[in-house]
């Protein structure tokens, strides 16, 4: 039994080496001279405008993490479209429930407006985005 664990911990100081090893050897060999040049924050090339605590609308990130969750799920129809001769009606109605999921969440975050990129101006600043009593049904004002 003690075998066992004695191998986990010989694994675990080598990762330890392994890390830290190279850490220290860096730190030995490579140059110390700091210059505004080197210290300057990197942007493919540009010089750096502005500060860098720029607020982004939190829209970027949630179409990003939707469309993050929706591709990922649609890699698990590959494997299944490789075994679906073998597992017959099986797969079949497994598929149909796992894409039965993927479209109410799909219907759930178009019903949220998630998916719409221009959105109403918020009346209080608070809750979910609501259209302005002043605007008419179909004119939306885009609020960044």
């Amino acid at each position: 039994m003690y075998r066992d664990f004695g191998t986990v911990l010989i694994f675990a100081m080598l990762a330890i080496v392994l890390v830290y090893v190279p850490l220290f050897i860096q730190s030995l060999v490579a140059p110390s001279q700091k210059t505004p040049d080197k210290l300057d924050n990197y942007e493919c090339g540009e010089e750096p405008e502005g500060s860098a605590w720029v607020q982004f609308n939190i829209r970027f990130y949630v179409i990003a993490l939707i469309f993050l969750i929706f591709d990922v799920e649609v890699v698990f129809l590959f494997p299944w479209a490789m075994v679906f001769k073998e597992m017959g009606m099986v797969a079949f109605i497994e598929m149909g429930i796992f894409l039965l999921i993927l479209i109410v969440g799909l219907a759930y975050v178009w019903k949220k407006g998630d998916l719409d990129w221009v959105k109403y101006n918020v009346k209080y600043g608070r809750g979910r985005y609501r259209q302005k009593a002043s605007q008419t049904e179909g004119e939306a004002v885009g609020s960044i």
